[in-house]
């Protein structure tokens, strides 16, 4: 078995091969989520903007030890107007990310929806959570446990691309995806199931690509090759799973939390589907937490600059 966070130390030790990422932190006006940017700058994984109230910021780094000299600091005078000022750096390439300071999901959410000024793609949004589970030998994509409520199937044909290509950012060329429900033959009165396998029949004819994808599954023949065996399940996903896709998100985020309470499991996770990776962080995250998550949303932007690249050789 793996020690603790050493898959996240691999993430954050590739991460600092990149440039760091300049990134509009939204109302950083307490000590966990200032420190949080401060150390990701520390270590070369972000080059923040500081965005919301200047003289509570600077007294909350003050108060907390941090030196904050080298940062551009944009004055807003509270959340929401922290929010928006922070997706405009984003609108005016300023920013190739968007970090959640002190605020409230939605304040920051709400800017980033906004029809006119907001982020929004031909993507539906979606959050993806990367576990670190100690007892695997892998990390675990979980989508999504925290924005979409009741996703439709063609949300999730959003959630699920996204989550490929996060996949893809960080190496894994043809991630297999788990499409998960309590059970894993089609049944007529279980509408994941039937959603699972029109999915994977989306997968067949192009219509979500990069990825391997097999449902529905129950969760143990998604992780676990002996209980796919046992259930005589033949499947390259079955039993391999690198990204578990549920059905809603109170399922998502129980399974998320029963990860991290019963399995000593770490939850770093990034926002997609925007114009730019959004990091979400809480102040319950453990430094490695919230380090991890920075360095999954630089692996997501450097994609972005790759292609940028290209489209102007």
């Amino acid at each position: 078995m793996e020690r603790k966070h050493e898959k996240y130390e691999r993430l954050i030790a590739r991460c600092k091969e990149l440039a760091p990422a300049t990134t509009a932190v939204a109302h950083p006006c307490d000590e966990s989520s200032l420190r949080g940017a401060v150390e990701a700058a520390e270590l070369g994984i972000l080059q923040p903007i500081l965005v919301g109230p200047r003289a509570k910021i600077e007294a909350v780094a003050a108060q907390a030890k941090l030196d904050i000299s080298g940062y551009e600091l944009v004055d807003a005078p509270h959340s929401v107007a922290a929010a928006e000022a922070a997706v405009q750096l984003v609108r005016e390439g300023r920013a190739e990310l968007l970090m959640k300071g002190s605020l409230h999901t939605d304040e920051l959410m709400g800017a980033v929806v906004k029809s006119a000024t907001g982020l929004r793609t031909s993507r539906r949004i979606s959050h993806c959570f990367i576990m670190d589970v100690p007892r695997l030998d892998r990390a675990i994509f979980v989508t999504d446990a925290a924005i979409n409520i009741f996703p439709t199937m063609e949300d999730k044909m959003h959630i699920i691309q996204n989550a490929i290509d996060l996949a893809h950012s960080l190496g894994n060329e043809k991630p297999k995806v788990a499409i998960l429900s309590a059970m894993e033959t089609v049944n007529p009165k279980l509408q994941s199931t039937i959603e699972a396998g029109a999915l994977c029949k989306m997968a067949d004819r192009g219509q979500i690509t990069g990825g391997i994808l097999d449902g529905p599954l129950a969760l143990d023949n998604a992780i676990d090759l002996d209980a796919a065996k046992i259930k005589k399940i033949e499947s390259p996903v079955a039993g391999r799973a690198d990204i578990l896709v549920v059905p809603d998100l109170e399922a998502g985020n129980m399974l998320a939390k029963s990860l991290s309470f019963m399995a000593d499991a770490d939850a770093a996770g990034i926002v997609l589907g925007a114009r730019v990776p959004i990091i979400l962080t809480s102040r319950a995250d453990s430094v490695m937490t919230r380090l991890a998550s920075c360095a999954l949303a630089v692996f997501a932007a450097q994609v972005r600059r790759d292609h940028a690249a290209k489209a102007i050789a």
